[in-house]
């Protein structure tokens, strides 16, 4: 009788096993993309997986439902380790009815949230569905209400990522846009609340799925999705590695790997990196690749608003977040898209314990009617907002400019850095020279017999004078000036010291983020 009973667990799982069946995989192939369970196989350590209601079963009798089989409900639930540490996960079959959600569906990934919640784990989710099971209704909206509101229930708590692997349309994106980070992959995933055919049948605009929702449309232009990976086995290698710089939960220290970069050491290149003109550009990413454990690091946003860099890297083994101006990009301003893109960042980091560093080269917000008619004062209030809230350790590098309110939205002394180090290079002022020069000696320029000299020679008397680190080293708001050769030492000697920071917010329910 046993072997009977176990015959039969073994042929049920099978057939669970087998999703969508041979042909249904094949097509899944064909168009580039893995299985769920292959993908949850990449993704976790190998043999770690343990899943979590296979047998689930619908329970829709409508439109010819109840004679309907769909193994494991249309979703792997389940967990396993990266690394060592637990994980939760699931991952939509996209090779069963499409990956489409239901009533079931819904719950067995609001299972794998609950626990990871209660437990303190991560959670990643695996998105590959044509959307709502429409036989199923409101069964199915309520599906997704009740995932959004886990989602939001465990922001800040545990690490949050969504892999959109396939199609993700209508409701179904919102559970990603709730999560702490989103990847997609070329070619393979698309994200859009209304498809192609719904706009072009309500406004008449004419737009592939591609051009309108797909991987580097929303890494470059709407900022939805974080990470742009080419295919499905990058996209979780590079899950697996951002879960490195993470802590499990808010709880715990962010993982620190033992240090095999020397903290003493000196990049003499750091001294000649700035170019001779304050006004020619550089690559901000050279800069962190000297500063770093290894010049290694994880860019966020990587394709999105690119006149701000924010990464993951290591300093002497332990995580931090990196915010750093790219003067590469539009002078380094700071502008709509990078004030969010920021914020954001930096509110992700406080609320995972993740120390923060801040490197300023920074003329200025970016002028224009487009930005002002856009909300920037809104939006770059997000920063200001942000910084002011952490209270993580924060350390700021003031490298090149650090002009007027963009210098405070960079985490200058006032919003709460904790330490302040300048280069000697560094140009702190209300304004840059050559406007100051203009207004400050407005009069002497144009009393002048050549008023051209006179006003080169007043702005660099301006820049001589006062666009230096020293009057502002004067007033304690910069901590030290420090040669740019020794910047890895003197950063990393500030984290350890600020290991034990406790700084507490007054008590509130919550505050008023300016959205």
């Amino acid at each position: 009788m046993t072997a009977e009973k176990i015959q039969e667990l073994t042929a049920r799982r099978g057939a669970i096993l087998a999703g969508g069946g041979e042909k249904a995989v094949a097509k899944q192939h064909e168009s580039g993309k893995l299985t769920a369970r292959e993908r949850i196989g990449l993704l976790l350590d190998p043999d770690s997986f343990v899943e979590l209601d296979a047998f689930v079963r619908h329970r829709c009798s409508e439109f010819g439902m109840e004679k309907t089989e769909i193994p494991a409900e249309g979703v792997v639930t389940g967990y396993g380790t990266i690394e060592g540490r637990t994980v939760y996960v699931y991952a939509q079959d996209f090779t069963v009815m499409g990956g489409s959600l239901g009533e079931m569906h819904a719950k067995k990934i609001c299972k794998v949230l609950d626990l990871a919640l209660k437990t303190g784990a991560p959670v990643v989710g695996l998105n590959d569905s044509g959307g709502a099971r429409i036989q199923e209704g409101v069964d199915a909206l309520s599906g997704y209400g009740q995932i959004f509101f886990r989602n939001t229930r465990a922001s800040g708590v545990i690490p949050q990522i969504a892999a959109i692997l396939g199609p993700s349309a209508g409701g179904a994106v919102y559970s990603p846009a709730l999560m702490d980070f989103t990847f997609m992959v070329d070619r393979t995933s698309q994200m859009f609340i209304t498809g192609p055919q719904v706009i072009k049948a309500v406004t008449g605009e004419e737009v592939s799925a591609e051009d309108l929702g797909g991987a580097m449309t929303h890494n470059r232009t709407s900022g939805v999705a974080h990470f742009f990976a080419k295919d499905d086995r990058v996209c979780l290698a590079e899950i697996r590695r951002l879960l490195g710089y993470l802590p499990s939960n808010n709880l715990e220290s962010p993982p620190r790997l033992e240090p095999t970069d020397d903290p003493e050491r000196r990049d003499e290149t750091m001294n000649a990196i700035l170019p001779a003109s304050p006004n020619r550009s550089y690559d901000m990413r050279k800069v962190i690749r000297g500063l770093v454990d290894h010049g290694e690091f994880l860019e966020v946003h990587a394709h999105y608003a690119v006149n701000i860099i924010v990464c993951f890297a290591r300093l002497n083994g332990r995580s931090i977040g990196i915010i750093a101006n790219q003067p590469a990009h539009l002078a380094g301003c700071l502008d709509i898209n990078a004030s969010d893109k920021a914020a954001r960042f930096i509110r992700t980091c406080d609320a995972f314990g993740i120390p923060l560093l801040n490197l300023v080269d920074v003329p200025g917000f970016l002028p224009g009617t487009h930005q002002e008619y856009g909300g920037i004062i809104r939006h770059g209030a997000k920063m200001l907002y942000a910084y002011s809230e952490a209270t993580v350790p924060k350390v700021t590098l003031i490298l090149r400019k650090a002009y007027g309110g963009a210098y405070l939205a960079m985490c200058s002394r006032d919003l709460g850095a904790d330490i302040v180090y300048a280069w000697p290079t560094a140009e702190i002022a209300v304004m840059g020279p050559e406007g100051a020069a203009n207004i400050i000696f407005r009069r002497e320029i144009a009393a002048a017999a050549d008023p051209e000299a006179a006003r080169n020679e007043k702005i660099a008397e301006y820049r001589d004078r006062f666009a230096t680190p020293y009057i502002a080293a004067a007033r304690g708001y910069v901590d030290d000036v420090i040669e740019p050769a020794s910047s890895r030492r003197a950063l990393i000697r500030a984290f350890e010291a600020l290991q034990g920071k406790r700084d507490v917010l007054p008590p509130k329910k919550h505050g008023n983020l300016p959205v």
